[in-house]
């Protein structure tokens, strides 16, 4: 009897928080519809709430904002929006702060998440993945001598929380691991684990204690 009722929780408690995330990610993007006149929502013209419709509209919305900020015109709109923005006090550094970090991480010219590394945190012989999200800038540079670039250290099993750090690149070792299986393994602590591949390269703790002396 427990034997089955384990079974039971393993098929259908990842089913149930799939489907209350997909829930909780439609019903939010479903706010989109407020922004309708009353008039014009689902409830007032079909006499019903219709599940997803916002959903449509906001993905709708976010291509054709796409689609206009590409040519010469939306260019300068959003320019003048930004120009307008930035002439708020509070509003300026909030906007500010939000636009580098979705810049950093939805560029495809950028780096941040792209590269998934081992290092040894909280202590040493102690190793978990980080993720590489760019070099350190500002007056920190004067103050780090050599190589070092910047590691958001995530915790498990929420990866939304965790560490900055700025270690030296050659304390760190790339994984031939992309982002998706990277963190698929740091959510479920370790359970899931991405497909082995033997490679020559091994770690020499030697080497290590050598660029940590």
């Amino acid at each position: 009897m427990r034997k089955y009722f384990i079974t039971g929780l393993l098929v259908l408690v990842p089913l149930a928080i799939t489907v209350w995330v997909v829930n909780l990610i439609i019903g939010t993007m479903d706010q989109s519809l407020l922004l309708l006149p009353e008039k014009w929502r689902p409830a007032a013209l079909f006499g019903f709430s219709v599940p997803g419709l916002g959903t449509l509209l906001t993905l709708l919305v976010i291509l054709v904002t796409g689609l206009a900020t590409h040519n010469f015109v939306g260019k300068q709109v959003v320019l003048v929006w930004e120009m307008l923005v930035k002439r708020i006090p509070v509003v300026s550094s909030i906007y500010n702060s939000v636009k580098q970090v979705s810049d950093t991480l939805f560029s495809s010219s950028g780096n941040a998440f792209r590269k998934a590394v081992l290092v040894q945190y909280p202590r040493q012989n102690s190793w978990t993945i980080a993720f590489m999200t760019g070099v350190p800038g500002g007056d920190v540079r004067n103050h780090l001598h050599g190589d070092y670039i910047s590691l958001y250290v995530p915790t498990t099993p929420n990866p939304t929380s965790g560490f900055f750090l700025m270690v030296l690149r050659s304390d760190t070792i790339e994984l031939d691991m992309n982002v998706d299986e990277a963190l698929k393994y740091i959510v479920s602590m370790g359970v899931v684990s991405p497909e082995f591949f033997e490679k020559t390269h091994i770690i020499d703790p030697a080497k290590s204690e050598t660029n940590e002396g």
